[in-house]
Protein backbone atom coordinates (compact mmCIF):
# COMPACT_ATOMS: atom_id res chain seq x y z
CA UNK A 1 0.00 0.00 0.00
CA UNK A 2 1.49 2.94 -1.06
CA UNK A 3 1.13 6.28 0.98
CA UNK A 4 0.67 9.40 -0.85
CA UNK A 5 2.14 12.22 -0.16
CA UNK A 6 -0.30 15.81 0.94
CA UNK A 7 -0.68 18.17 -1.60
CA UNK A 8 1.72 21.01 -1.76
CA UNK A 9 0.17 24.34 -2.27
CA UNK A 10 1.14 26.80 -4.58
CA UNK A 11 3.59 29.79 -3.73
CA UNK A 12 0.77 32.09 -4.52
CA UNK A 13 -1.57 30.26 -2.14
CA UNK A 14 0.58 29.56 0.62
CA UNK A 15 1.15 33.63 0.20
CA UNK A 16 -2.65 33.88 0.97
CA UNK A 17 -2.33 31.19 3.46
CA UNK A 18 0.53 33.07 5.49
CA UNK A 19 -1.17 36.30 4.82
CA UNK A 20 -4.25 35.04 6.69
CA UNK A 21 -2.38 33.61 9.61
CA UNK A 22 -0.54 36.86 10.47
CA UNK A 23 -2.93 39.85 9.76
CA UNK A 24 -3.69 41.88 12.56
CA UNK A 25 -7.20 42.15 13.56
CA UNK A 26 -8.02 45.16 11.80
CA UNK A 27 -6.82 43.87 8.23
CA UNK A 28 -8.95 40.36 9.15
CA UNK A 29 -11.98 42.71 9.70
CA UNK A 30 -11.07 44.87 6.70
CA UNK A 31 -10.55 41.89 4.68
CA UNK A 32 -14.65 40.04 5.43
CA UNK A 33 -15.45 43.73 5.62
CA UNK A 34 -14.61 43.58 1.57
CA UNK A 35 -17.31 40.61 0.50
CA UNK A 36 -20.00 42.74 2.37
CA UNK A 37 -21.52 44.21 -0.74
CA UNK A 38 -24.04 46.00 0.83
CA UNK A 39 -21.41 47.79 3.19
CA UNK A 40 -19.12 48.51 1.08
CA UNK A 41 -22.12 50.26 -1.53
CA UNK A 42 -22.95 51.93 1.98
CA UNK A 43 -19.68 53.11 2.95
CA UNK A 44 -19.38 54.59 -0.81
CA UNK A 45 -22.74 56.79 -0.20
CA UNK A 46 -21.45 57.63 2.78
CA UNK A 47 -18.28 59.29 1.57
CA UNK A 48 -20.21 61.26 -0.64
CA UNK A 49 -23.08 62.08 1.60
CA UNK A 50 -19.72 63.41 3.65
CA UNK A 51 -18.06 64.94 0.82
CA UNK A 52 -21.62 66.88 -0.11
CA UNK A 53 -21.53 68.33 3.90
CA UNK A 54 -18.28 69.41 4.08
CA UNK A 55 -17.69 71.13 1.07
CA UNK A 56 -21.63 72.59 1.02
CA UNK A 57 -20.13 76.17 1.00
CA UNK A 58 -18.19 75.15 -2.58
CA UNK A 59 -20.83 73.30 -4.16
CA UNK A 60 -23.57 76.00 -2.97
CA UNK A 61 -24.06 78.81 -5.41
CA UNK A 62 -26.16 81.03 -3.00
CA UNK A 63 -25.75 81.18 0.73
CA UNK A 64 -28.57 78.96 2.30
CA UNK A 65 -29.77 82.29 4.67
CA UNK A 66 -32.25 84.52 4.27
CA UNK A 67 -29.55 86.71 2.65
CA UNK A 68 -29.47 84.44 -0.34
CA UNK A 69 -32.79 83.85 -1.01
CA UNK A 70 -33.86 84.70 -4.75
CA UNK A 71 -36.92 87.38 -4.18
CA UNK A 72 -38.08 87.09 -8.03
CA UNK A 73 -38.12 83.00 -7.59
CA UNK A 74 -40.31 82.07 -4.58
CA UNK A 75 -41.59 78.94 -4.38
CA UNK A 76 -40.14 78.10 -7.32
CA UNK A 77 -39.48 74.30 -8.90
CA UNK A 78 -36.13 72.78 -9.59
CA UNK A 79 -34.33 73.76 -12.90
CA UNK A 80 -32.68 71.07 -14.63
CA UNK A 81 -29.97 71.91 -16.63
CA UNK A 82 -30.09 71.32 -20.53
CA UNK A 83 -28.28 70.16 -23.57
CA UNK A 84 -31.08 70.76 -26.39
CA UNK A 85 -34.17 72.47 -27.29
CA UNK A 86 -36.37 72.86 -30.08
CA UNK A 87 -33.63 75.49 -31.37
CA UNK A 88 -30.94 72.90 -31.25
CA UNK A 89 -28.46 71.53 -28.90
CA UNK A 90 -25.20 73.01 -27.24
CA UNK A 91 -21.85 71.31 -25.38
CA UNK A 92 -22.50 73.64 -22.71
CA UNK A 93 -25.44 73.17 -20.35
CA UNK A 94 -27.89 75.98 -20.40
CA UNK A 95 -31.90 76.87 -18.53
CA UNK A 96 -34.12 78.69 -20.48
CA UNK A 97 -34.70 82.43 -19.35
CA UNK A 98 -37.62 82.85 -16.91
CA UNK A 99 -39.63 86.40 -17.04
CA UNK A 100 -42.23 88.16 -14.63
CA UNK A 101 -45.54 89.31 -15.71
CA UNK A 102 -48.30 90.95 -14.07
CA UNK A 103 -51.84 90.83 -15.58
CA UNK A 104 -55.62 91.25 -15.44
CA UNK A 105 -56.06 87.45 -15.35
CA UNK A 106 -53.72 86.86 -12.23
CA UNK A 107 -55.51 90.17 -10.69
CA UNK A 108 -52.48 91.84 -11.01
CA UNK A 109 -49.98 89.25 -9.38
CA UNK A 110 -46.31 88.32 -10.79
CA UNK A 111 -46.55 85.32 -12.79
CA UNK A 112 -43.70 83.74 -13.78
CA UNK A 113 -43.33 82.01 -17.01
CA UNK A 114 -40.61 80.58 -19.16
CA UNK A 115 -38.91 82.08 -22.41
CA UNK A 116 -37.62 79.03 -24.27
CA UNK A 117 -36.17 81.62 -26.73
CA UNK A 118 -33.45 82.37 -24.94
CA UNK A 119 -30.93 80.42 -22.72
CA UNK A 120 -28.59 81.55 -19.65
CA UNK A 121 -25.40 78.99 -20.14
CA UNK A 122 -23.97 77.30 -16.83
CA UNK A 123 -20.86 78.64 -16.31
CA UNK A 124 -17.87 76.54 -13.85
CA UNK A 125 -15.55 77.68 -11.23
CA UNK A 126 -17.70 81.64 -10.62
CA UNK A 127 -17.76 84.12 -8.12
CA UNK A 128 -20.02 84.29 -5.72
CA UNK A 129 -20.76 84.80 -1.86
CA UNK A 130 -18.15 84.47 0.46
CA UNK A 131 -17.24 81.95 3.18
CA UNK A 132 -14.54 80.57 5.09
CA UNK A 133 -13.64 77.31 6.24
CA UNK A 134 -11.96 76.45 10.02
CA UNK A 135 -13.66 80.05 11.14
CA UNK A 136 -14.32 79.31 14.75
CA UNK A 137 -13.87 81.46 18.20
CA UNK A 138 -13.85 81.54 22.04
CA UNK A 139 -15.39 83.24 24.27
CA UNK A 140 -14.22 83.10 27.87
CA UNK A 141 -14.73 85.45 30.93
CA UNK A 142 -12.12 88.49 30.52
CA UNK A 143 -11.37 89.88 26.91
CA UNK A 144 -7.40 88.72 27.08
CA UNK A 145 -8.68 85.12 27.29
CA UNK A 146 -11.04 85.53 23.77
CA UNK A 147 -9.83 84.41 20.81
CA UNK A 148 -11.00 84.17 17.11
CA UNK A 149 -9.49 82.29 14.46
CA UNK A 150 -10.37 83.83 10.88
CA UNK A 151 -10.36 80.89 9.25
CA UNK A 152 -9.72 80.68 5.62
CA UNK A 153 -12.15 82.64 3.31
CA UNK A 154 -13.01 81.96 -0.37
CA UNK A 155 -15.78 83.08 -2.85
CA UNK A 156 -15.55 80.44 -5.70
CA UNK A 157 -18.18 78.28 -6.15
CA UNK A 158 -18.60 75.41 -8.41
CA UNK A 159 -21.48 76.18 -10.96
CA UNK A 160 -23.63 79.76 -11.37
CA UNK A 161 -25.19 80.86 -14.43
CA UNK A 162 -24.53 84.08 -16.25
CA UNK A 163 -28.03 85.77 -15.58
CA UNK A 164 -30.75 85.35 -13.08
CA UNK A 165 -30.73 82.31 -10.99
CA UNK A 166 -30.24 78.30 -11.00
CA UNK A 167 -32.01 76.11 -8.62
CA UNK A 168 -31.21 72.66 -9.10
CA UNK A 169 -34.09 71.74 -6.44
CA UNK A 170 -36.14 74.75 -6.18
CA UNK A 171 -37.09 77.08 -3.93
CA UNK A 172 -38.71 77.51 -0.76
CA UNK A 173 -41.86 80.31 -0.24
CA UNK A 174 -39.26 82.76 0.84
CA UNK A 175 -37.22 81.83 -2.26
CA UNK A 176 -34.21 80.15 -0.52
CA UNK A 177 -32.05 77.75 -2.62
CA UNK A 178 -33.19 74.22 -1.31
CA UNK A 179 -30.33 72.73 -3.14
CA UNK A 180 -28.17 74.88 -0.75
CA UNK A 181 -29.86 74.29 2.53
CA UNK A 182 -30.02 70.49 1.88
CA UNK A 183 -25.96 70.26 1.78
CA UNK A 184 -25.46 72.59 5.09
CA UNK A 185 -28.15 70.34 6.98
CA UNK A 186 -26.66 67.66 6.21
CA UNK A 187 -23.29 68.99 7.67
CA UNK A 188 -25.05 70.40 11.00
CA UNK A 189 -27.07 66.85 11.21
CA UNK A 190 -23.48 64.89 10.90
CA UNK A 191 -21.88 67.79 13.21
CA UNK A 192 -24.93 67.36 16.33
CA UNK A 193 -23.92 63.80 15.46
CA UNK A 194 -20.87 63.90 15.74
CA UNK A 195 -20.44 65.64 19.20
CA UNK A 196 -22.76 63.49 20.49
CA UNK A 197 -21.31 60.51 20.06
CA UNK A 198 -18.36 61.62 21.06
CA UNK A 199 -19.30 62.95 24.66
CA UNK A 200 -21.30 59.29 24.71
CA UNK A 201 -18.36 57.40 23.44
CA UNK A 202 -16.23 59.37 26.16
CA UNK A 203 -18.82 58.47 29.23
CA UNK A 204 -19.77 54.92 28.26
CA UNK A 205 -16.11 54.16 28.27
CA UNK A 206 -15.38 56.09 31.96
CA UNK A 207 -18.62 54.45 33.11
CA UNK A 208 -18.65 51.70 31.85
CA UNK A 209 -14.66 50.80 32.42
CA UNK A 210 -15.08 51.70 35.81
CA UNK A 211 -18.04 49.46 36.40
CA UNK A 212 -16.71 46.51 34.80
CA UNK A 213 -13.36 46.67 36.16
CA UNK A 214 -13.41 46.95 39.98
CA UNK A 215 -17.00 45.44 39.99
CA UNK A 216 -18.50 45.06 43.70
CA UNK A 217 -20.45 48.16 45.48
CA UNK A 218 -19.20 50.38 42.70
CA UNK A 219 -20.43 48.28 39.83
CA UNK A 220 -23.74 48.60 41.82
CA UNK A 221 -23.58 52.06 42.40
CA UNK A 222 -22.92 52.97 38.60
CA UNK A 223 -25.36 51.03 37.29
CA UNK A 224 -27.98 52.51 39.49
CA UNK A 225 -27.19 55.77 37.96
CA UNK A 226 -27.01 53.94 34.53
CA UNK A 227 -30.49 52.60 34.86
CA UNK A 228 -31.43 55.95 35.99
CA UNK A 229 -30.62 57.87 32.67
CA UNK A 230 -32.01 54.92 30.72
CA UNK A 231 -35.68 55.28 32.25
CA UNK A 232 -35.74 58.90 31.71
CA UNK A 233 -37.71 60.03 28.83
CA UNK A 234 -36.04 62.12 26.34
CA UNK A 235 -39.10 64.22 24.67
CA UNK A 236 -40.64 65.19 28.02
CA UNK A 237 -37.04 65.88 29.05
CA UNK A 238 -36.24 67.96 26.04
CA UNK A 239 -39.73 69.96 26.21
CA UNK A 240 -38.62 70.58 29.56
CA UNK A 241 -35.31 71.91 28.63
CA UNK A 242 -37.02 73.91 25.42
CA UNK A 243 -39.41 75.94 28.02
CA UNK A 244 -36.12 77.11 29.46
CA UNK A 245 -33.97 77.68 27.26
CA UNK A 246 -33.44 81.66 26.34
CA UNK A 247 -34.75 82.88 23.63
CA UNK A 248 -31.96 85.17 23.06
CA UNK A 249 -29.98 82.04 22.45
CA UNK A 250 -27.74 82.46 19.38
CA UNK A 251 -28.10 79.47 16.12
CA UNK A 252 -24.46 78.40 17.63
CA UNK A 253 -25.55 78.29 21.32
CA UNK A 254 -28.50 76.14 20.98
CA UNK A 255 -27.11 73.64 18.05
CA UNK A 256 -23.97 73.06 21.19
CA UNK A 257 -26.85 72.68 23.57
CA UNK A 258 -28.90 69.92 21.39
CA UNK A 259 -25.22 68.59 20.82
CA UNK A 260 -24.35 68.25 24.70
CA UNK A 261 -27.80 67.15 25.81
CA UNK A 262 -28.11 64.12 22.82
CA UNK A 263 -24.65 62.77 23.90
CA UNK A 264 -25.51 63.04 28.24
CA UNK A 265 -28.33 60.96 27.00
CA UNK A 266 -27.03 58.46 24.73
CA UNK A 267 -24.47 57.01 26.59
CA UNK A 268 -25.64 54.08 29.01
CA UNK A 269 -26.26 51.42 25.85
CA UNK A 270 -22.91 51.31 25.37
CA UNK A 271 -21.34 51.59 28.69
CA UNK A 272 -23.97 48.42 29.35
CA UNK A 273 -21.82 46.97 26.82
CA UNK A 274 -18.21 47.98 28.12
CA UNK A 275 -18.98 46.69 31.28
CA UNK A 276 -19.97 43.10 30.28
CA UNK A 277 -16.82 42.78 28.52
CA UNK A 278 -14.65 44.11 31.25
CA UNK A 279 -16.18 41.62 33.58
CA UNK A 280 -15.29 38.56 31.57
CA UNK A 281 -11.86 39.87 31.21
CA UNK A 282 -10.72 41.42 34.37
CA UNK A 283 -9.92 37.90 35.76
CA UNK A 284 -7.90 37.22 32.66
CA UNK A 285 -3.89 36.13 33.36
CA UNK A 286 -2.49 38.77 31.37
CA UNK A 287 -4.59 40.99 33.70
CA UNK A 288 -3.37 39.79 36.87
CA UNK A 289 0.08 39.74 35.63
CA UNK A 290 -0.07 43.60 34.77
CA UNK A 291 -1.58 44.12 37.94
CA UNK A 292 1.55 42.50 39.52
CA UNK A 293 3.96 44.49 37.36
CA UNK A 294 2.50 47.41 39.34
CA UNK A 295 0.02 48.88 37.09
CA UNK A 296 -2.58 51.15 38.19
CA UNK A 297 -6.26 50.30 37.28
CA UNK A 298 -6.54 53.00 34.68
CA UNK A 299 -3.82 51.78 32.52
CA UNK A 300 -4.87 48.23 33.17
CA UNK A 301 -8.17 49.41 31.29
CA UNK A 302 -6.57 51.37 28.82
CA UNK A 303 -4.06 49.58 27.40
CA UNK A 304 -5.18 45.96 27.90
CA UNK A 305 -8.71 45.41 28.61
CA UNK A 306 -10.32 47.96 26.35
CA UNK A 307 -7.67 47.56 23.04
CA UNK A 308 -9.41 44.08 23.28
CA UNK A 309 -12.67 45.28 22.60
CA UNK A 310 -12.09 47.77 20.24
CA UNK A 311 -13.20 46.71 17.20
CA UNK A 312 -17.26 46.06 19.19
CA UNK A 313 -16.51 49.48 20.09
CA UNK A 314 -16.32 51.28 17.02
CA UNK A 315 -19.43 49.24 15.27
CA UNK A 316 -21.07 50.60 18.40
CA UNK A 317 -20.46 53.93 17.34
CA UNK A 318 -21.17 53.89 14.14
CA UNK A 319 -24.51 52.08 14.59
CA UNK A 320 -25.45 54.87 17.35
CA UNK A 321 -24.79 56.92 14.97
CA UNK A 322 -27.61 56.89 12.94
CA UNK A 323 -29.76 57.17 16.04
CA UNK A 324 -28.18 60.51 17.10
CA UNK A 325 -29.17 62.10 13.59
CA UNK A 326 -32.70 60.76 13.92
CA UNK A 327 -32.62 62.54 17.06
CA UNK A 328 -31.65 65.39 16.22
CA UNK A 329 -34.29 65.75 12.82
CA UNK A 330 -36.57 64.44 15.25
CA UNK A 331 -36.38 66.97 17.91
CA UNK A 332 -36.11 69.64 15.19
CA UNK A 333 -38.96 68.58 13.59
CA UNK A 334 -41.49 68.72 16.52
CA UNK A 335 -39.71 72.25 17.01
CA UNK A 336 -37.79 71.41 20.57
CA UNK A 337 -34.37 71.26 18.25
CA UNK A 338 -32.50 73.15 16.04
CA UNK A 339 -34.44 76.56 14.44
CA UNK A 340 -33.84 79.03 11.83
CA UNK A 341 -31.69 80.56 10.43
CA UNK A 342 -29.65 76.75 11.08
CA UNK A 343 -30.36 74.78 8.77
CA UNK A 344 -30.71 70.92 9.37
CA UNK A 345 -32.12 68.02 8.33
CA UNK A 346 -35.07 68.51 10.42
CA UNK A 347 -35.46 71.89 10.00
CA UNK A 348 -36.23 71.10 6.47
CA UNK A 349 -38.68 68.46 7.39
CA UNK A 350 -40.60 70.50 9.24
CA UNK A 351 -41.43 72.36 5.93
CA UNK A 352 -43.22 69.14 4.36
CA UNK A 353 -46.14 68.59 7.06
CA UNK A 354 -48.66 70.49 5.15
CA UNK A 355 -51.16 69.44 2.54
CA UNK A 356 -50.36 72.85 0.66
CA UNK A 357 -46.73 71.42 -0.01
CA UNK A 358 -47.60 67.49 -0.62
CA UNK A 359 -49.96 68.76 -3.67
CA UNK A 360 -48.10 71.57 -4.93
CA UNK A 361 -44.80 71.89 -3.76
CA UNK A 362 -43.41 68.53 -4.19
CA UNK A 363 -39.76 69.42 -4.45
CA UNK A 364 -39.44 69.90 -0.65
CA UNK A 365 -39.20 66.42 -0.24
CA UNK A 366 -35.79 66.14 -1.71
CA UNK A 367 -33.81 66.61 1.79
CA UNK A 368 -36.11 63.89 3.12
CA UNK A 369 -34.79 61.43 0.32
CA UNK A 370 -30.76 62.75 1.74
CA UNK A 371 -32.07 62.06 4.98
CA UNK A 372 -33.52 58.45 4.31
CA UNK A 373 -30.55 57.39 2.37
CA UNK A 374 -27.77 58.58 4.67
CA UNK A 375 -29.45 56.71 7.58
CA UNK A 376 -30.07 53.37 5.78
CA UNK A 377 -25.83 53.61 4.68
CA UNK A 378 -25.11 53.87 8.12
CA UNK A 379 -27.36 50.60 9.27
CA UNK A 380 -25.91 49.27 6.29
CA UNK A 381 -22.16 50.08 7.41
CA UNK A 382 -22.73 49.24 11.06
CA UNK A 383 -24.41 45.75 10.27
CA UNK A 384 -21.41 45.15 8.27
CA UNK A 385 -18.80 46.50 10.34
CA UNK A 386 -20.44 44.15 13.27
CA UNK A 387 -20.18 40.82 10.70
CA UNK A 388 -16.83 41.59 9.97
CA UNK A 389 -15.67 42.08 13.91
CA UNK A 390 -16.90 38.53 14.81
CA UNK A 391 -14.73 36.52 14.50
CA UNK A 392 -16.94 33.34 13.99
CA UNK A 393 -18.71 35.00 11.02
CA UNK A 394 -17.09 32.89 8.94
CA UNK A 395 -18.14 29.79 10.29
CA UNK A 396 -22.09 30.67 10.32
Amino acid sequence: MTVRDPPTLSPVNQRVKEAYFTASQTQLIWARLKRNRAAMLGAWVLVIIVALGIFAPFLSPYEPTIAGRDKTYQNGSPQIPMFCDHNGCSLRPFLHTLERTRSIKTNFRWVTTVNSEKRRYVQFFVTGWKYAYFDFSVNLPGERLDFRFPGLRFDTHLFGVDTGGIHLFGTDKSGKDIFARTLHAIWTSLAVGSIGVFISFVLALLIGGTSGYFGGRVDGVLQMFTDAVRTVPAIPLFMALAAFVPDEWSAEMRFLFISIILGFIGWPTLARRVRTHLLTERNQEYVLAAQLNGASAGHVIRRHLLPSFTSYIIVDLVISFPYMVLSETALSFIGLGLKDPVNSLGVMLQNVTSADVLLNYQWYFIPVIFFITMVLAFVFVGDGLRDAADPYSDNK
